[in-house]
């Protein structure tokens, strides 16, 4: 079930070349100014006051955003939007990744947050975010899908204050199917594959429908080398989710005031959630074919 808040802009737009986020992230968060979390603060530009940075380019490409609980599938289904619309998508998660198998200065600092099951402060995300922006800026990326920011109220200020973000997908998914999701993860150590060993039958009850998640398995040549994420603990996956529960009402809330989230239930696994995505999208119907493999 989804609760449109807006409805979605036309997904017809050509490629242009837009101005992105990093110069101007860059020049309001610094490393030489970010000493802690607390000394992130919003910057003058936000002001209702202040008059707009630029003006959008009518035809681009989208630029959305995707929220949910660590584990719901963001990257999955940000993925095959990004495939089916041809733009990047930008995973905060990744970055944070691609960043702890570096020998770079946060390597270890990020380490010790991540086992811990705490989110990453503010300050380290907008950098790494902006490292990844100018990237695609050197290659000519148009539009984006970001999956994990923001996370915040201060990033979706930041967010907001140098772009139009067109739509914002929060996806949902019952907390006890998440939590066996998440704890059923494994990752081929040899090629990165993604898969899952958990089978997910919930029954329905008290007028909630049931959810069936079928298993994602590894083919025969990565079982052998299959590995579970340090992180994808009972332990740790449930503080995972109370502290996103806790920062994330105001997000969706600053979303919804401003009419750009959509609420998206997921019904079960890719084969029964992906058309039902696309529809809530409305993207056409001939789109719906691309992929529930």
């Amino acid at each position: 079930m989804a609760v449109l808040s807006r409805i979605p802009k036309t997904l017809t737009r050509t490629t242009s070349s837009i101005k992105p986020l990093s110069s101007y992230i860059s020049r309001s968060f610094s490393s030489t100014t970010l000493n802690s979390e607390t000394d992130l603060k919003v910057p003058s530009f936000l002001s209702r006051n202040s008059p707009p940075l630029r003006q959008e380019p009518k035809d681009r490409n989208v630029q959305w955003v995707f929220l949910g609980c660590p584990g719901v599938g963001k990257g999955t289904y940000a993925s095959r939007l990004s495939s089916l619309l041809g733009i990047p998508h930008i995973a905060t998660g990744d970055l944070v990744r691609e960043e702890l198998n570096s020998s770079g200065t946060l390597s270890s600092q990020l380490k010790e947050i991540v086992n811990q099951g705490k989110l990453v402060s503010d300050e380290i995300i907008i950098s790494l975010l902006s490292k990844r922006l100018e990237a695609g800026e050197a290659k000519g990326e148009s539009g984006f899908i970001l999956d994990g920011f923001p996370r915040t109220i201060r990033q979706a200020e930041i967010l907001e204050g140098v772009t139009d973000v067109d739509l914002v997908v929060n996806l949902k998914l019952r907390e006890e199917a998440l939590l066996a999701k998440c704890l059923g993860r494994r990752i081929c150590s040899q090629c990165g594959g993604n898969y899952n060993i958990a089978c997910i039958d919930i029954k329905g009850e008290n007028g909630k429908p049931g959810i069936y998640m079928a298993p994602l398995p590894a083919p025969p040549q990565c079982v052998p080398n299959l590995i579970q994420r340090a992180d994808d603990t009972e332990e740790v996956v449930k503080e995972r989710l109370r502290i996103y529960n806790e920062t994330s009402r105001p997000v969706e809330e600053f979303y919804r005031n401003h009419r750009k989230l959509l609420e998206f239930e997921l019904p079960g696994g890719i084969p029964e959630a992906w058309p039902k995505l696309l529809e809530a999208l409305n993207l056409d119907h001939k789109d719906k074919h691309i992929a529930a493999a």
